[in-house]
């Protein structure tokens, strides 16, 4: 029985028992901030089973993409090295809202394994529990009672708590569970040793495949159990076991779920699986994470630093180090792999198939990325652990896996794990030393570069930017800073109406006034939460009172954007899907630059949608609502967004215009109004799964909008202001591809004098028929013509070599007969070494070749050489 086929069969199986079939939930889980990823069954049906969800079916049946890598459930470190341990596996699951219960639930899973799966009924063993004295439970004589129906005494084995009573959490919905094991040792092991003895003691073939869960209390905060008004079932089957089960095998791997797999990995690396332990290991390794890699992108969790994409980096990352190390993999293959999956599971998840290319694009994109660190790193780390053993030392040094970390960018983590498998520790605490002392470094270089701070008033800085730009104020402090190619001071202000670059936002610009001078503030950045003005001289009299002015201009230009990326953030949304986040923005007075998460090119349309969404909302004049010093938790529960990359203290600040809301430190204009225009000026891939958005507000997009405009003005006056353009042009290009056809015509007729002609030019020398031809209006197209039914006329001893300088541009072409080519001349060769005296140079094959350069003075020569090459 296939993989595709058991499972099939479970789905159908529940379906004729009433069960309506749905298709699994994301493994990237978004709205519950205690997971990151599906890491069981019942996550999907959390809601109902706390009461936040009404029950829409009694009866439901699915098979669910589960990932256990991190918290509790971490698998990761077992994957591969043992024979039933993933990181993504599938669990099939039978649910019951209030209608059936224990019986149904055990005489259906005792039918479906023994009668519909053919799993021998002495191979069966069930676990139920026998109750807790501190939760007054006692034995679940029901679930006992039914399994004796089906299996003798001595194989219902008694469970505790831990191993037979499930809880969701320290409070809610739990109850008794049964689980069901199956043995799979030979006979004569089973002789020996019976598997009653090795249930729940990690036996690789005496496991677990299923658990029946009776949820039947509702556990209170003070620990006390209450039956709760409507009982139900949560079933959980690991499908990979089962289908080793089902397939007589020893391990899941050697299932077809994952052969199909392993036997492309031994197809690429040129091993056999199943010869050599570090090789099985990497294609078991690889195979398991490919798929919890490819899962994650298709659901919408992309690579990165942090958090989910984090996990999802480190998973991939170890199966690339995997094939590097045992299978010698030093170019992207993983995402090689892809089709294979796509071919094995898209049927029952269609979301590899849509997400094909992007899952391919993304997997190589960052095994190119980590291919490099390895390279370096695992050399370099080698080297260390050959030193470590000669030594006798059982650690390697912090100092040392700094230097990897920092000079060469491989991870601590990955290090560690190395040197695990090695027999080998790492040292955690010289690492953490050798951070603090970089940070320190890099501090002190940078108080070098500078001269010391002069402090004149002692006093904390107060930013009144959000409120005005213009103030009054005193200097606190001043520093000078020398570069290469300038020295600048640093200016630290009382109170600033200036905003520090930071969010995406640049720094304001303006000017420090005390009259009568003025002093100009270049730029504004932030540095150790400090506003700091750059200017290029300092005031004449430092101690004095000055008016901090901002370019009001930039300003508001720079909160138009700022804005405007709002406002086109939440526009995305509505048009594309909340899987769109922000992953980095530019703003400025002169441009907007939004980067975000999206999986492919936007067609016109959805651009034209967007752009509409955001024009409404500069017409609607929605105004801003700002929300300071908001606790962080209340700041969610408004809805307020949490962009990628950033950090939040206790209190925040919210900008809402309208449905748009997000945590923001910027300024803003007082109402969308203000914002006056919009326009996207570009598109644009950065990244797999990142695109990027440019474009203008107000001032800036009148311009482009008059550039566009002005454009159009002078093609409408090309066509004598034709009413319709289209219409025009369209009549243009037709006339313009009839006059190209009726040239082509012409030139095919010429052609043909020109080859009777050219027929009676063939000069015979040395025993070689040499045709030569020096043109200036024959496309390359036409002379290859030319020259392919010449050589039709000529079959033997014929040399065709043909120069133009149409539009200057030099161009050669070689023809060569049959017998020439067999004789050793080649084409190919000769018109590449002729191409020197052109200027450029050419190729193809031995009996043909063209070439093209920048010298049409030298075409006589380079043909001159090709004849004589070949009569000589």
């Amino acid at each position: 029985m296939t993989s595709k086929e058991i499972r099939t069969g479970f789905l159908d199986f529940f379906k004729s028992k009433g069960h309506i079939v749905v298709p699994s939930a994301p493994m990237i889980v978004k709205n519950d901030p205690t997971l990151m990823f599906t890491n069981a069954g019942m996550n999907q049906f959390k809601d109902i089973f706390l009461g936040n969800e009404t029950v829409k079916t009694d009866r439901i049946a699915d098979t669910q993409k589960c990932l256990r890598v991190s918290g509790k459930h971490n698998d990761l470190e077992e994957v591969g090295h043992d024979t039933y341990h993933h990181t993504m596996f599938e669990m099939l699951g039978n649910w019951s809202f209030g209608d059936y219960f224990k019986k149904e639930a055990i005489d259906w899973a005792w039918e479906l394994l023994h009668t519909v799966y053919g799993i021998p009924a002495d191979r069966l063993y069930a676990t139920v529990f026998e109750g807790s004295e501190k939760d007054g439970t006692g034995k679940d004589t029901e679930a006992f009672d039914l399994w004796k129906q089906y299996l003798p005494e001595d194989r219902i084995l008694l469970g505790n708590r831990k191993d037979n009573f499930w809880e969701m959490g320290d409070t809610g919905p739990c109850g008794p569970c049964s689980e069901i094991h199956i043995d799979l040792r030979s006979d004569a092991e089973r002789s020996e040793i019976p598997g009653a003895s090795l249930i729940n003691t990690d036996n690789p073939l005496v496991i677990e495949v299923w658990n029946l869960v009776f949820m039947q209390f509702n556990r209170k905060a003070d620990g006390v159990l209450e039956p709760l008004p409507a009982k139900h079932v949560d079933t959980g089957m690991g499908f990979e076991r089962l289908c080793m089960a089902l397939q007589g095998k020893t391990s899941n791997y050697d299932t077809d779920v994952f052969q199909p797999i392993i036997g492309k990995i031994s197809e690429l690396s040129d091993r056999k699986y199943g010869e050599n332990r570090d090789s099985d290991i990497a294609m078991r390794v690889i195979a398991d994470h490919l798929r919890a890699i490819s899962f994650s992108i298709a659901d919408g969790q992309l690579p990165s630093n942090v958090k989910a994409g984090y996990v999802i980096r480190r998973i991939l990352r170890r199966a690339v180090r995997y094939g590097y190390t045992f299978l010698g993999f030093d170019k992207p293959f993983i995402c090689e792999l892809v089709k294979t999956l796509v071919d094995e599971m898209g049927e029952t998840f269609p979301e590899l198939i849509r997400q094909q290319q992007l899952i391919e694009k993304v997997i190589h994109e960052e095994e190119l990325s980590f291919l490099r660190t390895l390279e370096i790193g695992i050399s370099m780390l080698e080297k260390l652990i050959r030193e470590s053993i000669r030594q006798n030392k059982k650690q390697i040094d912090g100092t040392d896996i700094f230097t990897l970390y920092d000079t060469y960018g491989f991870p601590f983590d990955l290090t560690e794990l190395i040197l695990r498998e090695q027999g080998l520790q790492a040292d955690r605490d010289g690492f953490d030393s050798e951070m603090k002392k970089q940070k320190d470094r890099a501090r002190n270089a940078s108080a070098m570069e500078v001269d010391d701070w002069i402090v004149l008033k002692e006093g904390e800085p107060e930013f009144t930017g959000y409120d005005c730009v213009s103030t009054e104020t005193e200097i606190l402090r001043y520093r000078k800073v020398k570069q290469k190619d300038r020295d600048f001071y640093q200016i630290v202000l009382s109170k600033t109406p200036f905003y520090a670059e930071m969010g995406g936002q640049v720094g304001d610009s303006g000017l420090l006034e005390s009259r009568p001078e003025k002093i100009e503030i270049f730029d504004t950045k932030k540095e150790n939460s400090l506003s700091v003005h750059l200017a290029k001289q300092l005031p004449a009299d430092l101690s004095g009172v000055f008016t901090a002015k901002v370019n009001a201009e930039k300003r508001t230009a720079t909160e138009c954007n700022h804005s405007a990326t709002h406002l086109l953030h939440h526009a995305l949304r509505t048009v594309l899907g909340t899987h769109v986040e922000q992953k980095g923005s530019f703003v400025s007075s002169d441009v907007l630059r939004f980067d975000f998460s999206h999986f492919q090119k936007l067609t016109g349309d959805e651009l034209r949608q967007v752009e509409c969404l955001v024009t409404k909302a500069i017409r609607d004049n929605i105004p801003l609502d700002e929300y300071r010093d908001v606790p962080v938790d209340e700041a969610r529960s408004m809805g307020a967004m949490a962009l990628f990359g950033e950090k939040y203290g206790d209190s925040v600040r919210v900008i809402q215009f309208g449905d748009s809301i997000e945590l923001c430190g910027g300024t803003h204009v007082s109402q969308t109004g203000c914002i006056g225009t919009f326009r996207i000026v570009s598109e644009s891939s950065i990244a797999a799964g990142i695109r990027r958005i440019e474009a203008v507000t107000a001032e800036r997009c009148e311009k482009f909008l008059y550039v566009q405009q002005d454009l159009l003005h002078s093609v409408y006056e090309m066509f004598n202001n034709a009413p319709n353009l289209i219409q025009a042009l369209k009549k243009f290009f037709d006339e313009n591809q009839e006059l190209k056809k009726l040239v082509e015509e012409f030139k095919k007729e010429k052609l043909v004098q020109i080859k009777k002609e050219l027929a009676q030019q063939v000069q015979e020398i040395n025993g070689i028929n040499v045709l030569v031809f020096r043109g200036t209006y024959y496309s390359p197209d036409v002379m290859k013509d030319l020259a392919f039914q010449l050589r039709g006329e000529f079959t033997e001893r014929f040399l065709f070599i043909a120069g133009s300088d149409a539009d200057h541009k030099p161009a050669l072409m070689l023809m060569l007969s049959d017998d020439l080519v067999k004789s050793g001349f080649d084409a190919s060769k000769l018109i590449r070494s002729a191409a020197k005296h052109i200027g450029g140079g050419g190729g193809g094959q031995a009996h043909f070749a063209t070439a093209g350069g920048k010298n049409a003075d030298g075409l006589n020569a380079a043909m001159d050489e090709i004849v004589n090459a070949v009569v000589n």
